[in-house]
């Protein structure tokens, strides 16, 4: 089983497993439900034009300041009001809504006048106001659950009033963001029904025209979601002191729905809404917003969180494979086409009547996306880190670092003329070593000894270029320039030789042979560069300069460092020397003047 699971289950899989499991999660408690709703309200809420059949009679600060701050009133007031809109039949509103409470009795003479005024317009609806309180209760299965909105009581108007107006409930609905995008339709009070002050209008217009009421889908505490028509100030709107005085003919209300509230900001009516959220909005031009989208049948609920969690975490799934296995590029535009269709489907749910939430889905893609973009940079780099790593053991860090460059391996025949100095390392004898000793002594003292030409060449800011056998051949001042470059080279043969005899020491010990080896440095122009074929290179210089080295080495004994004149010349002032005179050199047919190097200085 555990090979079986090995075998098949890979991490990416698993990581698949954990986007559905966070998508599902997240589709199903909306923990960003704030800006989600951000950017739904961004898209959706854009007003498409007020009804002109809604009007609003305000009750704003000129209308304060003519009448008298509103505690003050007397129900005479609102019984002229309602009296001067229907003292003709033919050219009454539909329905006069107050979005205003009317609890407790006041003078008799004023409460009196305005019930009367309302019986007999027979068009009015006056508010109510309904007491929510968290109530805990037990369902049908015997369990307790906490019930936020369970209504206390319900704050009516007076009773003459009450008898010819009826009950409707004016309560907002503010969402989790504090902002006003949904209504209530209805509420149970008991065994009694209440309609809301806006649907209350709504059916009591659509009565009066004799057309069917719309009934719009619900959830929950029998909410909806509604379209905004209008911003603040859009609804055709008249102060009540106008229509009061007579400035306003009451025949432009002829059989429109006609609202009646606060609209000054020391009233305290106004809230946070969808539509503008930067500014509150008058809650009688809410109502009017309510109606009007009942009228438009723009009303919508949410969508099945459980379909839509399921469905979700799904394409999340689908759409995260297809990124891990895909270039960066297709990867890229499939995050940015399904953030483009899941906002595409999400307006048409909305259109259709059906809200779902728009920011998971990209969120999280887009999240998989850049976790994809970075793990692959990293792996990338962790293969490049391991590749550079394994190949300075065979080439000079420098070389490596050098193609490298750009994050790819850029490697090309060709070289490049410069003044180099080379050195040249042996063993001296080699060969009888060889075949006295066993093949794995042999290779044991080889790297030994090659590990002190190595440390001591890189000492020194020197490439080891390669090693030829028992032979380790170094340039300094490539590929890239080094300071001081010959006596660098000089310095890495004193180390050697320095670290020679603690090196001989030791083989001696253990093995019973000695281990001497001899040094050769020429320096001048040589050309550095790649050489070799298309599949197989090598990094090397080439030139008269790296041949003499060659051949000085040959040339020393055990624990000699022997230079060209040019070396000489160079360092005369830094190193005390014997000069070896004029020395033949196989392949060269002058001879030339060789130094042994007695100390470096």
């Amino acid at each position: 089983m555990k090979n079986f699971l090995e075998k098949h289950v890979k991490q990416y899989d698993i990581g698949i497993a954990v986007v559905m499991l966070l998508t599902f999660l997240c589709c199903m408690f909306q923990p960003m439900y704030a800006a989600d709703r951000a950017l739904t309200d961004q898209m959706w809420q854009q007003p498409e034009g007020t009804n002109a059949k809604i009007k609003i009679i305000k009750i704003d600060e000129k209308t304060l300041s003519e009448l008298g701050q509103y505690n003050t009133w007397t129900r005479e007031i609102p019984a002229r009001l309602v009296e001067i809109l229907s003292q003709d039949p033919e050219n009454a509103p539909a329905v006069i809504s107050f979005d205003i409470l009317y609890i407790n009795e006041m003078d008799k003479e004023g409460d009196e006048r305005f019930a009367e005024a309302c019986r007999q317009a027979g068009n009015v609806i006056t508010a109510t106001n309904l007491v929510y309180q968290a109530t805990t209760k037990q369902d049908a299965n015997g369990d307790y659950y906490v019930d936020p909105l369970h209504i206390t009581m319900m704050e009516e108007s007076y009773p003459a009033l009450r008898e010819v107006t009826g009950d409707a409930f004016a309560n907002t609905v503010q969402d989790e963001d504090g902002y006003i995008r949904q209504a209530i339709a209805w509420a149970n009070v008991g065994s009694e029904k209440i309609y809301s002050l806006a649907y209350a209008t709504y059916a009591a217009y659509m009565e009066k025209m004799g057309e069917d009421c719309y009934q719009p889908k619900v959830y929950a505490n029998h909410e909806f979601e509604f379209d905004y028509s209008g911003r603040s100030g859009e609804y055709e709107n008249v102060s009540l002191c106008d229509v009061l005085n007579g400035t306003i003919d009451p025949r432009v209300f002829k059989d429109c729905i006609v609202f009646v509230g606060a609209y000054a900001p020391g009233m305290q009516d106004s809230f946070h809404v969808a539509v503008q959220r930067k500014t509150q909005m008058y809650g009688v031009e809410i109502h009017a917003n309510i109606v009007d989208a009942l009228l438009k049948e723009k009303t919508a609920v949410p969508v099945n969180k459980w379909l839509l969690a399921v469905l979700m975490a799904l394409v999340a799934g689908l759409c995260s494979r297809f990124i891990w296995k895909s270039k960066i590029w297709a990867a890229g535009i499939l995050t940015a086409v399904i953030t483009v269709a899941e906002f595409a489907v999400g307006t048409l749910l909305y259109r259709n009547g059906y809200v779902m939430p728009l920011i998971y889905l990209p969120l999280i893609l887009s999240v998989v996306y850049v976790v994809y973009v970075v793990s692959g940079y990293l792996v990338g780099e962790k293969k490049r880190w391991e590749i550079m790593r394994a190949f300075k053991k065979y080439v000079a860090p420098q070389i490596v670092d050098e193609v490298s460059k750009g994050g790819e391996f850029q490697i090309s025949l060709g070289g490049e003329r410069r003044e180099i100095a080379a050195m040249f390392v042996d063993i001296r004898g080699f060969t009888s070593l060889s075949e006295n000793l066993e093949p794995e002594e042999v290779v044991e003292i080889l790297n030994e000894y090659l590990n002190l030409t190595t440390h001591a060449i890189f000492k020194n800011g020197g490439t080891l270029d390669k090693f030829i056998g028992d032979a380790t051949m170094a340039v300094f001042n490539a590929p890239f320039d080094l300071d001081d470059y010959i006596y660098r080279a000089v310095c890495t043969a004193r180390d050697i030789v320095a670290g020679a005899q603690d090196l001989e020491d030791r083989m001696e010990k253990r093995f019973h042979k000695k281990v001497n080896f001899g040094i050769g440095i020429s320096c001048g122009p040589a050309v550095v560069g790649n050489v070799g074929c298309d599949f197989r290179m090598d990094y090397t210089a080439i030139g008269d300069t790296v041949n003499t080295a060659s051949r000085l080495e040959g040339k020393a004994m055990a624990r000699e460092i022997l230079i060209s004149e040019q070396v000489y010349e160079a360092l005369k002032d830094r190193i005390r020397v014997t000069e070896k005179g004029m020395i033949p050199l196989k392949g060269k047919a002058k001879e030339i003047c060789v130094y042994s190097v007695e100390e470096v200085l």
